[in-house]
């Protein structure tokens, strides 16, 4: 029976197709995944932001960094290298020559094909001769010799090498291994098991426990394992903390301790910067844990943090919701939390002015904003106002400097935030019962400040049109003026419903049939007039009442009767299909969005956020929950919109209330990166017990079914 054999690459030519297949497996991915990208680009979309963020610190750094790394060109003449080792080897690889070769017995005799058999015993004699042992000859040769002899003038062995090309008969399956025949030498063992032991016993280990022993310390959102339970021991412990607190437990996370973070190195110019910065933010500090100077650490690195309070307040309210036992963290120590990053980004305190995130503005220019006149207390009402009363309060900035600004504030996002509350897979999503999961689906839609100058000056010359044609068509006589926000439907709707009014109170009064007379003739005119009135009334009442019977009387049929209630009820019936569909059309809906949610794959560059003093490119990212602000707990868990571009559709679930009655909660959005553009929407929730009632009604009618059975049993 046929065996196997393994053989081992004597030659080395086979070697060289495994070498090339593994560096064509490191170089194509890592060309992909390596290769710097396009600089130009960059620099082109670097160019295009320059008027906003030109005064922005990542910015600054961004350009120097583009400008001096040579981390690109040491990436490309890697990967150049490593193209040029794999062409090599492929050309090697092309070059190598087959070296399969066909038993021929003829050419081991050394004859020509089709010699005759007194030719083959006269050669084969003449071999033996000379390559027997005996006579001093080789011993392989000979054996050689002597099977290609048999191979010629034994029948069965002629037979096996036509058939099977080999005069012994099938042989044994051969694997060549492409690896070279001196790995399994035996004067190279020792070495082979050296480089063994030093690859799987020291080299393997060592890096899979440093893996190991390194991911252990961090959680999924690469924050260490000890932070997270210092921010929950301190939330468990103080549910309630203001702003001032918060900041030093964010101060005290162990990526800032030098023992638990190798990164975060303490310098000897920290003792001279911190107490600088100090003054200028105030903020609590901690010597060798300063939250906006400490270089080492990004401040991306200390938004995360700041943003695993965040997680860590939800996870806490989510387990006291589900278990009991403990009090959750308030919605102010949340939302604290939430503003804490925005303070973080901007560099700003929570007391401080929204309007000093814009470049050029002092604390000392806020005075101009805050006067009497113009009451600009925030982002939007710097917005709102004209452009000539912009100018006048900003005059004490150049008019490059207030371009400037114009242009900032204009990149600022303006969002505007539509909800719609529901119940969904249930037969009426408009009707919420205790306890159903009622799903608020929020459309958020993201458009710039600069829009809202534009909508402004297009609507502005408008209002000076219709202002001027309602005090043409008033005269001098009419002394009031409409105002920019007052809406003209408005006001006629209003005179028409005035209108009419005064017109049914003058047919309401009814005429006097008596009248104490103090002259004759004036009451003699006035009876005559009022029974002249009377009478033709009564005439157009009879006239309008006939004509009314008359049509009474052809419509009182019963065939038109019946035809009228078939109609009503056909109309019933298109109703309620039409809303069937309805529901089912925006079930459809719901489903489909929630496949494409789970499939797509959103990129969360959104919009770079404008910031003097943040080191790194910052998207703007938003916070979306409801809340029952007058508990101070959170309805549903806060929701983190990274993929907000121009609209952006999220639900949000929350089970509704045990108890009927009408709640009144709030839907919140919070922005991480910017002060003062934060927005709370009103959403009422009326739940009733319906289904409540149903229950009852099934366990007490099943109760006195098991009372029923029980008495006739008996």
């Amino acid at each position: 029976m046929a065996g196997q054999q393994f053989q081992y690459d004597d030659s080395g030519n086979t070697f060289f197709y495994f070498l090339t297949s593994f560096v064509g497996l490191i170089v194509i991915p890592a060309t992909y995944y390596l290769w710097p990208r396009d600089q130009n680009a960059e620099q082109i979309r670097l160019k295009s932001l320059r008027r906003v963020h030109g005064r922005c610190l990542w910015y600054r750094l961004r350009l120097m960094k583009s400008q001096q790394s040579i981390v690109p060109t040491l990436k490309k003449a890697a990967l150049l290298f490593g193209w040029a080792v794999f062409l090599l080897l492929a050309y090697k690889v092309s070059k190598l020559e087959r070296e399969y070769q066909e038993y021929n017995p003829y050419e081991v005799l050394n004859l020509d094909p089709g010699a005759s058999l007194s030719e083959i015993k006269k050669q084969y004699r003449i071999l033996s001769l000379k390559f027997h042992p005996d006579k001093g000859g080789d011993e392989a040769t000979f054996m050689r010799i002597a099977k290609a002899y048999a191979a010629l003038t034994n029948e069965q062995s002629r037979q096996n090498w036509l058939i099977h090309g080999n005069p012994d008969g099938p042989g044994a399956t051969s694997f060549g291994i492409a690896l070279p025949a001196w790995i399994v030498d035996q004067k190279n063992s020792m070495l082979v098991l050296l480089v063994y032991g030093l690859a799987f016993m020291v080299i393997l280990p060592v890096v899979v426990g440093t893996w190991w022993y390194r991911s252990i310390r961090y959680s999924g959102d690469q924050i260490l394992i000890n932070t997270t339970q210092l921010f929950m021991h301190f939330m468990y412990k103080t549910p309630n903390m203001n702003m001032k607190r918060l900041a030093m437990v964010l101060t005290a996370a162990f990526e800032f301790d030098p023992r638990s973070n190798k990164e975060a190195t303490i310098r000897p110019t920290d003792n001279i910067e911190v107490p600088q910065v100090k003054t200028s933010v105030c903020f609590p500090w901690r010597k060798g844990k300063c939250m906006f100077l400490k270089r080492s650490l990004t401040e991306k690195r200390r938004v995360i943090v700041a943003e695993e309070m965040i997680n860590v307040g939800c996870q806490l309210t989510m387990m006291a919701n589900s278990r009991g036992g403990f009090h959750a963290p308030r919605l102010v120590t949340i939302e604290n939390c939430m503003k804490l990053t925005q303070m973080i980004v901007q560099g700003l305190q929570e007391s401080k002015s929204p309007l000093l995130q814009l470049p050029h503005f002092e604390e000392e220019h806020l005075r101009y904003c805050i006067s009497k006149k113009y009451k600009v207390r925030t982002l939007q009402d710097l917005v709102s106002l004209k452009d000539s009363d912009r100018r006048s309060m900003l005059r004490f900035l150049g008019e490059e400097k207030y371009d400037e600004v114009m242009a900032v504030l204009g990149s600022f996002p303006h969002i505007t935030m539509d909800t719609k509350l529901q119940v969904l897979d249930d037969e009426d999503s408009n009707n919420i019962t205790a306890g159903s999961i009622v799903t608020v689906t929020v459309t958020l839609t993201r458009k710039r400040m600069a829009d809202m100058f534009e909508k402004e000056q297009e609507s502005t010359p408008c209002l000076g049109e219709e202002a001027a044609a309602t005090e043409d068509a008033q005269g001098d006589t009419s002394k009031t003026k409409t105002k920019v926000w007052q809406n003209k439907s408005k006001g006629a709707k209003k005179t028409a419903k005035s209108k009419k009014k005064k017109l049914t109170k003058k047919k309401a009064t009814p005429a006097p049939a008596k009248t104490k007379q103090a002259n004759g003739n004036v009451a003699g005119n006035v009876t005559a007039t009022s029974t002249a009135a009377a009478k033709e009334e009564e005439d157009e009442a009879s006239d309008k009442g006939s004509e009314s019977d008359e049509g009474e009387a052809n419509k009182d049929s019963p065939s038109e009767r019946d035809e009228d209630s078939d109609k009503q009820s056909d109309t019933e019936v298109d109703e309620m299909a039409g809303d069937d569909e309805e529901e089912w059309e925006a079930l459809q809906q719901s489903i489909q969005r929630r496949e494409r949610a789970l499939l797509e794959t959103k990129s969360k560059v959104t919009h770079p956020v404008y910031s003097l003093y943040f080191p790194e490119e910052k998207q703007e990212w938003w916070w979306l929950y409801i809340a029952d602000r007058r508990d101070q707990t959170l309805v549903s868990m806060p929701y983190h919109v990274c993929t907000l571009k121009d609209t952006e559709e999220v639900e949000l679930k929350f089970p509704a209330p045990s108890k009927t009655g009408n709640y009144q909660y709030s839907v919140i959005l919070r922005s991480d990166s910017y002060l003062g553009l934060d927005q709370i929407k009103p959403l009422k929730v009326a739940t009733n017990c319906e289904n409540l009632l149903e229950d009852q009604n099934d366990k007490s009618q099943a109760k006195k079914q098991q009372k029923q059975g029980k008495i006739l049993q008996k």
